[in-house]
């Protein structure tokens, strides 16, 4: 399945939500390559750099996530972003969100631009050795 097929086969009051947090990541984050792929028995749109999953875009049955694996336990991130999108709920590297209030594009491009330098391979090396 390609992206774009992807993106289509969404309930239609989830298409244009999607397809602009796609946008947003693929411009603010030249880093990183997508495809469709699953995870957690899903398929979703996965974003790589290199060989790991950066971020991913998914739509399950109650709602959307943004998969954000710099954000992942990092509480900078959490304590700048968390007030900024209170509509949507954080976990320790996702981002739950249930309309276009909730992910607004100018502080969801401010994320991917302050994630985009982030590089995960680094940040998972520098994980395991705590």
């Amino acid at each position: 399945m390609t992206t774009p097929e992807f993106l289509a086969a969404l309930p239609a009051d989830r298409q244009q939500l999607m397809n602009t947090l796609h946008e947003t990541i693929i411009a603010n984050d030249p880093n990183v390559t997508f495809s469709i792929k699953p995870m957690m028995g899903k398929e979703m749109i996965m974003y790589e750099q290199g060989n790991y999953m950066k971020y991913a875009l998914a739509s399950v049955k109650s709602h959307m996530s943004l998969h954000c694996m710099p954000i992942y336990m990092n509480t900078a991130f959490h304590t700048k972003y968390t007030p900024l999108l209170p509509a949507a709920k954080f976990q320790k590297g996702c981002i739950n969100f249930t309309d276009a209030a909730a992910m607004p594009a100018a502080i969801v491009a401010a994320l991917i631009t302050d994630c985009s330098p982030i590089n995960i391979a680094a940040m998972l090396e520098n994980r395991k050795k705590k």
